[in-house]
């Protein structure tokens, strides 16, 4: 074990640090064509299909591996916030709802690639097997204590921040995630609520009220989001109108 360490850092000092990926100017930013009622259909159809065999514990169609660690995600979800970081180039995403970690290892690893930006990400389980990563840190916690939302905004300190709101999907607590983080947000950012697919849109109707109802309601009362449409161009996200673009 110590020799295959000693070659690491032979080889590693010999080729140098991993060079970064180059970043282009192209991305899918214009208004995607409307959806005939028969395509809705078939989209939520196949949402549903989707949905339910990850629930019912048979399949793995939200069971992600990134680098070995477990990400409940939908990929085309994760292939949206990739597009969003190097896009818009926050300096923070703030993330609640840590889980396994593998989500912020994974955006953790894009700021790697593009040289720039942190991933603060807060949960109420402490899990030391979560990956290590200078780009992360970990947070202990409820993500609607004040004492951790305050610590948040001192860690941020005023710098552009995409927060990601994926803890307990309670309509009540999702809502005081929004009103407690939505300022993080600069203008033109994003606050990204998830799994606002459950309670019937368009799945798992069963749930009972949670992140649409806690969406609806916020948006109901504040004009400074809107909802972002071209992020769901995929047609299968687990966040329908979730993705929220700061406009005033």
């Amino acid at each position: 074990m110590k020799e295959v360490i000693l070659l690491r850092r032979i080889f590693g000092s010999i080729l140098g640090s991993p060079k970064r990926a180059p970043v282009g100017t192209f991305f899918a930013e214009r208004k995607q064509p409307q959806l005939s009622p028969d395509q809705v259909s078939l989209v939520n159809q196949f949402h549903d299909l989707y949905y339910r065999r990850w629930l019912s514990g048979d399949a793995d169609t939200i069971n992600l591996s990134w680098f070995g660690f477990r990400v409940l995600k939908c990929p085309m979800d994760l292939w949206v916030y990739q597009e969003l970081i190097v896009r818009m180039r926050p300096d923070v995403v703030v993330e609640t709802g840590t889980f396994d970690g593998g989500s912020a290892l994974f955006m953790a690893m894009i700021f790697d690639q593009i040289g720039h930006g942190r991933v603060i990400s807060v949960d109420i389980e402490d899990k030391p097997e979560r990956p290590q990563h200078p780009r992360i840190r970990y947070i202990t916690g409820s993500s609607t204590d004040p004492a951790i939302v305050a610590d948040v905004y001192k860690d941020v300190g005023g710098r552009p921040a995409m927060v990601i709101l994926d803890s307990d999907h309670s309509a009540g607590h999702v809502y005081n995630e929004i009103l407690a983080y939505q300022k993080l947000v600069p203008l033109a950012g994003y606050l990204i609520v998830e799994d606002t697919n459950v309670n019937g849109h368009p799945t798992f109707p069963e749930y009972g009220p949670g992140p649409m109802e806690a969406l609806d309601r916020f948006l109901g009362e504040s004009k400074e989001f809107e909802i972002d449409e071209r992020c769901e161009r995929f047609m299968m996200t687990l966040n329908p109108r979730g993705y929220l673009r700061r406009v005033i």
